[in-house]
């Protein structure tokens, strides 16, 4: 068996791994990266890149069939193998292809491919026939769709967002399991697409959005659109020459039988951790299988041990998995003595019609503090020219300081309005202070100052009256 001896190891070579790896080889050749798999990152492959192409495509087509309202009468065809092959071409010959230029570039000796499990606190075996010892390691190993086993009758049928891009048409009918941020983004635009398409959820919930009105709106704008089912359960699954059937028992107690072609699970990912043999490491883990760590550090215990990107299961974002390769890397460089990092605000958006964004803290993170809201919906005289006034706006402020701390939004190009909140938060701003910003008319950003300048006057009554808790009621 061969056998390598590193100072530093890294497991994994995504978007975290390279973070990681960019870091350290500016500081040591002592170091080796190893990958499980094809290289290229979960974005550009599976996630980020090949979803907003489909996205792109499926609002192409929605826009055929809403043309009329503005006298623009409009008709086509939407031709799904196309539509794959655009996609498939732009995501393998510019994202991924990108990705592995620089994967190219690293030094033949700086990689190892096969998959690595620990047999020993910093021993790796990689495959079956390499051995690593490394003094430091980088648990940057990622993640894989998570799929229930009452599917696996229909598994022939069944896919995932790891899978859906490689098909070679679209299918005649789908259904997609979950309401995350895979389900309803590739829900909408398959049914933009012309694909028949019914979401089932478990919760009844849409998981980014933490406030009941924000909710409610979310829920009952992209039903409006799509068929959903909120919550319950599916019950069990078998495949026939009509299709996979899915027995699904509402919350009510009603059942609900229906056949498809495909079935998309988007339930989210697992981490793929418990391929490592972490019981031979060392490592304290809950137990759920998750890795206690520091998120300012990314150092798990005590141990000369890091872990970044999706196999923490935390923040499953690409610029949080780059950031905590970094800060894993600089962590392992200057092992035993930490170098906390301040973290960036929470940034999440759903790329649905509407957007879907939370920044900052939540409502429901914000439980029991002292805070004003100002809300209002999205009717801007910019979205009423769009024509896309669906939605609602909530920004949360300390009552006290009045500094910005979160946000929800459902709207058309939320997005933006987002990206304005997240540099406020970034630098502790207060509404008056982004209020004396210029805005310009017609825009967005109007909508932005509108629903400050309401939780400004909130705050003043606030100051006169009882002191106000966040509350979920």
């Amino acid at each position: 068996m061969k056998t390598m001896k590193v100072e530093y190891a890294i497991i994994g070579a995504g978007t975290s791994g390279l973070g990681a790896y960019s870091r350290i080889s500016r500081q040591t050749d002592s170091l080796v990266m190893i990958q499980d798999g094809p290289y290229g990152t979960t974005c550009a492959r599976v996630g980020c890149m090949p979803s907003k192409l489909l996205i792109t495509a499926a609002d192409h087509a929605h826009d055929l069939h809403t043309s009329d309202f503005f006298g623009v009468p409009a008709s086509g065809q939407v031709e799904g193998r196309r539509v794959l092959e655009r996609l498939r071409r732009e995501r393998d010959h510019r994202f991924v292809a990108r990705n592995l230029d620089y994967v190219d570039k690293i030094p033949a000796h700086h990689k190892l491919e096969g998959r690595a499990r620990f047999v020993g606190p910093g021993r790796l075996r990689v495959g079956e026939s390499v051995e690593v010892t490394a003094e430091k390691i980088i648990l940057a190993c990622g993640s894989r769709p998570a799929i229930d086993e009452v599917f696996a009758p229909v598994m022939s049928r069944v896919l995932t967002s790891d899978t859906i891009f490689e098909l070679e048409d679209l299918p005649r009918s789908i259904a997609v399991i979950g309401m995350g941020v895979i389900a309803l983004e590739l829900g909408q635009a398959l049914h933009r697409l012309g694909v028949d398409t019914t979401l089932y959820g478990r919760s009844g919930k849409i998981n980014a959005l933490t406030h009941p009105t924000m909710q409610r709106q979310a829920l009952d704008v992209l039903a409006d659109e799509l068929e959903i089912h909120p919550s319950g359960q599916v019950l069990r699954t078998w495949e026939d020459g009509e299709g996979a059937w899915i027995e699904y028992e509402q919350a009510n107690g009603q059942r609900v039988t229906q056949a498809f072609d495909r079935i998309l699970v988007a339930t989210g990912r697992v981490s793929n951790l418990d391929r490592l043999g972490l019981e031979h490491a060392g490592v304290d883990v809950t137990e759920s299988g998750a890795v206690r760590f520091d998120p300012h550090t990314m150092r798990c215990g005590n141990l000369p041990l890091f872990i970044a990107g999706d196999a923490t299961d935390d923040l499953p974002v690409w610029h949080e998995a780059y950031d905590e390769g970094r800060i894993a890397a600089d962590n392992a460089l200057h092992y035993p003595d930490p170098t906390p990092t301040a973290r960036r605000p929470p940034l999440m958006v759903f790329f649905t019609d509407p957007q879907i964004a939370v920044i900052g803290q939540s409502f429901q993170q914000l439980q029991g503090r002292e805070i004003v809201i100002g809300e209002l919906p999205f009717a801007s005289p910019r979205h009423v020219v769009w024509n896309k006034v669906q939605g609602h706006m909530q920004i949360y402020l300390d009552a006290r300081s009045g500094v910005i701390l979160g946000a929800e939004l459902l709207g058309y190009q939320a997005e933006h309005l987002a990206h304005l909140l997240a540099l406020a938060i970034t630098h502790g701003m207060t509404a008056e202070q982004v209020l004396d910003m210029p805005i310009y008319h017609p825009s967005a950003e109007e909508l932005l100052r509108d629903v400050l300048i309401d939780a400004q006057k909130k705050r003043r009554h606030h100051a006169t009256g009882p002191a106000a808790l966040a509350s979920s009621a």
